[in-house]
């Protein structure tokens, strides 16, 4: 119960927590070069925009890289 305490009163955050907005300034500096543009994260969605003008989307973080990647190959 004391760890609890001490953990509410520092203020820690969750063990995965993501900090959306230095995550979406690294997807900005990982594939603003590759195409890829619009970074954002609102409502539980990720979502970058390609050179197309596809929008791609993930429930995550991780799942937007993972599509992200997929469509970069997929042009290559």
């Amino acid at each position: 119960m004391i760890m609890g305490r001490a953990a509410a009163a520092s203020g820690s955050r969750a063990p995965f927590a993501v900090e959306r907005d230095a995550a979406l300034a690294e997807l900005e500096l990982a594939w603003t070069d590759g195409g890829y543009h619009g970074f954002s994260a609102e409502g539980g969605i990720w979502a970058a925009i390609s050179s197309a003008g596809e929008v791609l989307t993930g429930a995550t973080l991780d799942a937007l890289a993972k599509v992200i990647r997929a469509n970069w190959q997929a042009m290559q």
